[in-house]
């Protein structure tokens, strides 16, 4: 099954009221995960980093990362709450970090078992190997990678899992990716997202094809991670073979904040999450064959051999006095060329069922 992450990100606007109203939104959507974002704005961003131009465009202030960042902070405490509060409605709770100290707080203090690396990070090898050293099972997020970017990355993992205290070199990672415990490791532990990193991402940057080229590529678990407007392009990630679906939501899309306007509003999450679980059956198991619920139609459907006019008994049949109609629980059709010229056994009346 699909699994669906419903990311709430930084859409409670530092509000923790809005941080478990988006819990409540999630789990009655039916999403598998909610997720947050875990960072220190101090730890994240210099005093002077300046904003994306969707986040000036979605925000309609102008200021420093930094200032924007630090209205976002959810309190360490407030974590500790939501991951209570979701263990008791049965959804999971899931947080990305953007830093070593929220990392640590992650593994350490919530003992997350699961992490999602962004796309952000990927390049950003130390927090990448600090991430594999955790263990945990790992969520890589591709956006604005190449395949040599993501190759090196999941070459960083390998290695982290494997060697908790060696400084990496080339030589190193390169013998832990190729390795066959490298290898093994990988598809245990890693599911890489294609995702497009714009706020919203315009349909024709998509690329939906790509996952197949990742999966390709490295022979892993892949899933999608939609900035998309709608639920149209999740909901075909997922008929193209994505494992896991990521997607933005938020509890009202004119709040403000960076987020809000590339987000799914509750309804259109539950809306996503049912499309997801129709594709889910209808792609069914791959085996051709009738189906259950088919079979019953066959005699209605197809055809059988059918005595065309009267036929005495020893007469041959031929073109002329042999056709095929329905109902199809005679003789099938396929036995045609077998019966010309054969000699009939039996009398039968135009529209008989022939059935010797």
């Amino acid at each position: 099954m699909t699994l669906i992450i419903a990311e709430a990100g930084v859409n409670h606007n530092g509000n923790e009221e809005l941080a478990f109203a988006l819990v409540d939104a999630a789990h009655k959507a039916g999403a598998d995960i909610v997720k947050f974002q875990t960072f220190k704005a101090k730890n994240l961003v210099t005093e002077s980093a300046q904003q994306a131009e969707y986040q000036v465009a979605n925000t309609g202030i102008q200021e420093s990362q930094f200032s924007m960042l630090k209205r976002l902070e959810l309190s360490y405490e407030v974590h500790h709450q939501l991951v209570e509060y979701c263990n008791n409605l049965g959804i999971e709770f899931l947080s990305t970090a953007f830093d070593s100290e929220s990392l640590n707080f992650l593994v350490n203090d919530l003992g997350l078992k699961r992490l999602k690396l962004p796309s952000g990070e990927l390049t950003n090898a130390p927090l990448v190997l600090e991430h594999a050293r955790t263990g945990c099972d790992l969520i890589v997020s591709t956006g604005m990678a190449t395949l040599a970017e993501i190759e090196a990355a999941l070459g960083m993992i390998v290695f982290g899992y494997m060697n908790q205290e060696d400084s990496p070199t080339d030589e190193k990672v390169q013998a832990a990716y190729f390795s066959d415990e490298g290898k093994k490791l990988l598809k245990e532990k890693v599911i890489v997202l294609h995702c497009t990193t714009e706020y919203p991402a315009p349909f024709e940057d998509i690329n939906l094809n790509a996952m197949d080229t990742i999966a390709n590529s490295f022979k892993l678990a892949v899933g999608y991670s939609d900035h998309s407007e709608g639920i149209i392009v999740p909901i075909s990630a997922v008929a193209k073979g994505a494992v896991l679906i990521e997607k933005h939501f938020t509890l009202d899309k004119s709040l403000p904040g960076p987020d809000h306007k590339a987000s799914l509003d509750p309804e259109e999450l539950a809306s996503m999450v049912g499309g997801i679980r129709t594709v889910e059956k209808v792609l069914g198991d791959g085996i051709k064959g009738p189906r259950p619920t088919e079979i019953k139609n066959k005699v209605v459907a197809r055809k059988s051999l059918v005595a065309a006019k009267a036929i005495s008994v020893g007469e041959s049949f031929t073109s002329n006095n042999l056709t095929i109609k329905r109902p199809g629980h005679g003789i099938e059709p396929s036995k045609y060329w077998s019966y010309l010229g054969k000699e009939s056994s039996k009398g039968y009346e135009a529209g008989d069922l022939i059935d010797e």
